[in-house]
């Protein structure tokens, strides 16, 4: 019997799923694939303390069986948009962006209001939040606008895009969802700018979004609630992240142990905007240390395969996935330490949530469709300076 090691698809193999897995990048997915791991584990550790705020669930692992779910629908997902080719993406990601459009536009009347913001459908067992699926949609959609204004054909590229950008910004604030917005703003302005527009015209969008951001401490009461929270803490009540600094202070470096947490079952929402405090308590700081690192893998070594991409389009649409996935992180993580005032956005691939997993298992998915190695995609020298100016 033959000892030597036979890969799962020889080169030779021409079917469609053996010419994915040569392709691929395999790095960038097993990155992807380690955090829903550590999301389905942390689950487990936080789904028994989370049921106690909802008398009405008696199965202590309520949670982790539906995080189990959607972490298999978040990878089929994933998966499967991963095998398109950038035309699929282009698709796929207009009938994304198109379609939340549209929910969000009926989220005034149909919409669930939870803690004051209708941002949820609810479809029985599962709640679908929108806008999860407008941020890879947006981000796709104006990638490609920027490429087509830069063939100089007539197409007006970068206004079209604005204008979906304008359309979706002005529906996440009815809801109203300010996290969601400053992500959504903060990935778009650098898409504009991998496209080539001039650092001048970046100094003007910068002016008028912090003008914008001001306009939004007077207009929303809750952002100026977070905002004198975050910097007065001593004037209001901060039990949230109170504990969840406290959670994240007891972990030390190896953590209590497995369901050893006991600050975790004090910290709201711990199973979703907070289950990075839940791991630092139960592992420590060595997986705290790990989460980040996979992160950081997957938007360095993302954006260096966008970089090398030939195509415009391709170039700026990975990296802007890449890009949203890592900010999002960002995001979440500064919250749980205490960083920036909170906001309710959820940990990719780890927090809880059936939107959040699909979203991210769809935006994973179609960058990796974008940096799969074909014929021309990857030429010596292009890189994301070599661009025609947009205006």
């Amino acid at each position: 019997m033959s000892s030597s090691y036979a890969p799962a698809f020889s080169r030779n193999d021409q079917s469609a799923l053996a010419k994915w897995f040569w392709t691929v990048d395999r790095g960038l997915l097993g990155a992807a694939l380690g955090l829903m791991a550590l999301g389905v584990a942390l689950s487990f550790a936080s789904s028994p303390a989370a049921i106690l705020a909802d008398e009405s669930i008696s199965d202590p692992f309520h949670y982790s069986w539906r995080m189990m779910v959607f972490s298999g629908l978040g990878l089929t997902l994933m998966l499967g948009s991963s095998l398109l080719s950038p035309k699929g993406v282009r698709r796929i990601a207009i009938l994304a962006l198109l379609g939340a459009i549209m929910v969000m536009a009926a989220l005034p009347f149909i919409g669930d209001t939870v803690k004051g913001a209708a941002r949820w459908v609810n479809l029985g067992p599962f709640s679908l939040q929108p806008s999860e699926f407008a941020k890879p949609g947006l981000i796709v959609f104006a990638a490609w606008m920027f490429a087509e204004a830069q063939k100089g054909q007539g197409v007006p590229g970068v206004t079209i895009a604005f204008g979906f950008y304008a359309l979706t910004v002005c529906l996440l604030l009815i809801q109203p969802d300010i996290g969601q917005t400053l992500l959504i703003t903060t990935t778009f302005m650098a898409v504009f700018f991998m496209a080539g527009v001039p650092f001048k015209w970046m100094a003007v969008l910068a002016s008028l979004g912090m003008a914008g951001l001001v306009s939004l401490y007077f207009v929303f009461g809750h952002m100026r609630d977070r905002l004198s929270r975050f910097f007065s803490p001593e004037t209001t009540d901060t039990h949230q992240i109170d504990s969840a600094s406290q959670a994240i202070r007891a972990g030390g470096l190896i953590g209590r142990g497995v369901g050893e947490g006991v600050m975790k079952r004090r910290v709201p929402d711990l199973h979703t905007d907070f289950i990075y405090s839940v791991g630092a308590e139960e592992f420590g700081l060595i997986l705290s240390l790990l989460m980040i690192g996979l992160y950081a893998f997957i938007v360095l070594r993302g954006m260096k395969k966008a970089m090398k991409l030939n195509d415009p389009f391709e170039q700026t649409a990975a990296a802007g996935l890449f890009m949203l996935i890592g900010l999002q992180a960002c995001i979440n993580i500064a919250v749980n330490l205490n960083l920036i005032p909170t906001k309710g956005m959820t940990l990719p691939f780890i927090s809880y949530g059936g939107s959040s997993m699909l979203a991210m298992g769809l935006t994973m998915g179609l960058a990796l469709a974008l940096t799969r190695r074909r014929p021309g995609a990857y030429e010596p020298g292009a890189t994301l300076g070599t661009r025609r100016r947009l205006l």
